[in-house]
Formats: C-alpha cells, sequence, structure tokens
C-alpha cells in the first residue's frame, strides 16, 4: 500500500501460510503470476490414463515446486489419494481439494472432515474446498450461497487456516471475509479480481468498510448516514 491508515487489518508477509489468495490463469503470461501449479484437473487427466509417472516428469521438466491433486471429476479410493499426496509431498508442496465437481454427489459432512483431515496428515499444506469456477457446488448451494451447515461442521472439526475456499464470486468473498477475516484462505479467483479482493480484505470496499473499524467508530458513522436518509426524506 502506498498510504496508511488506522484500522486496517494486517495482512502476513509473502510467503504467506494463511490470507493465501488462489488466482485462475485462463493464458497469463509467466511476468503475470508469483508461483505457478497446474490445476488439479491435469492431474486427473494424467492419472485417469495410468500416467502418474509422466505427470510428476511434467511437475520436473517446468520446474514447479507446487502440485495440486484432486479428485472432482473421477473416482480415486481415498488412501490411494493419501498414499500419491505422501509420495508427491516428500518433494513439492501439495494443495488436495476434497469436493466433487458434480451436483449430483452429495457428500456428508462427516466425509468432508474425515477426507480433509487424512489428506492433511498425508502431507497437504492446504485442503481445497471445491466450489467450481462458477461457485455453485461443494460449500455453496446451486443458487451460490454458502452451504452454512457444512461449512460450521468442517471448521468445528478441521483449522480453517489449513482450509482454501474456492470463492469465485463477490458475494461469497464478502461473506468468508465476514466470517474469517482477512486473513482467510480463498481462490479461483479471476486476475482482474485479485486486487478488488485484496481490498474487500482490507475493509477498503463499501461490502466491508464497517467490518474492521472500532465498534463507537462505525456505530457513530453508520447513524450519521441513517440520519442523512431521514434528512433526505423529509426534503422529499
Amino acid at each position: 500500500m502506498n498510504f496508511k491508515l488506522p484500522y486496517i487489518p494486517e495482512r502476513s508477509a509473502k510467503p504467506r501460510e494463511k490470507g493465501v489468495t488462489m488466482m485462475m490463469d485462463k493464458g497469463l503470461s509467466l511476468n503475470e503470476v508469483i508461483r505457478p501449479y497446474f490445476g488439479g484437473t491435469l492431474f486427473e487427466a494424467f492419472y485417469a490414463r495410468g500416467k502418474f509417472n509422466d505427470y510428476l516428469k511434467v511437475l520436473d521438466q517446468y520446474d514447479l515446486d507446487l502440485a495440486e491433486i484432486s479428485d472432482g471429476s473421477i473416482i480415486i479410493p481415498h488412501d490411494e489419494k493419501c498414499e500419491l499426496i505422501r509420495k508427491i509431498a516428500k518433494d513439492r508442496t501439495v494443495m488436495s481439494e476434497v469436493g466433487s465437481k458434480d451436483s449430483g454427489i452429495i457428500i456428508s459432512p462427516a466425509k468432508w472432515i474425515k477426507m480433509m483431515k487424512t489428506e492433511l496428515e498425508a502431507g497437504s499444506w492446504k485442503v481445497i474446498a471445491e466450489g467450481r469456477e462458477a461457485g455453485n457446488v461443494g460449500v455453496f448451494r446451486p443458487n451460490g450461497t454458502a452451504h452454512t451447515f457444512l461449512i460450521n461442521r468442517i471448521i468445528a472439526n478441521v483449522a480453517p487456516e489449513k482450509i482454501l475456499w474456492e470463492a469465485p464470486q463477490k458475494n461469497q468473498q464478502v461473506w468468508f471475509i465476514k466470517v474469517f477475516g482477512a486473513e482467510v484462505n480463498l481462490g479461483n479467483i479471476g486476475p482482474n479480481e485479485m486486487i478488488p479482493l485484496e481490498c474487500l480484505r482490507l475493509g477498503l470496499r463499501g461490502d466491508t468498510f464497517f467490518d474492521f473499524l472500532p465498534e463507537d467508530y462505525a456505530a457513530r458513522l453508520k447513524q450519521v448516514n441513517d440520519d442523512d436518509a431521514v434528512e433526505d426524506d423529509n426534503e422529499e
């Protein structure tokens, strides 16, 4: 930031362990990305064809220190998925994704929790909570609103800082920031939404403007706004 203000939430210094933002890349140049990695679907494409070792060679070829292991499109026995995580985690940082991309596949909260825990134990740095590019499956309902019962069950059993929530829609980002604060891990963010999201994290947009101000400040300012609205109504 090129200015200083009080009551701006502190952000972790890079490389971050929390407050991570995962950006979608649909054709960016190397100058536009920071720490690139292949999405989980590419891993699944190799795995489905029996080419796991070839996938590792591709990671070596491009010197990628970060890898995503997922089973959102195909079924991998969970013990086998954890073994793959363990194998890759010996040499790289691993993020593993939990949840299906198919809206017709319902996963119970208990299974979400079990999978997240075991994948973290296997060596995942972060577990990604599936939401898809559209933000309408997994931890979201078909209309895009957060599946609060599921999320509350998850965070009661898994440390929130170990979870990266896919949240492509602005209202979803706002919801997570309000619930978990500025340092929540968020993913599937469009390149042109990176700065707007950072502003949301810092309370520099209307949606989160009052969330990081002291309560007496916020109450006084909201009262002023309410008074102005009453005066405007009276003038009409």
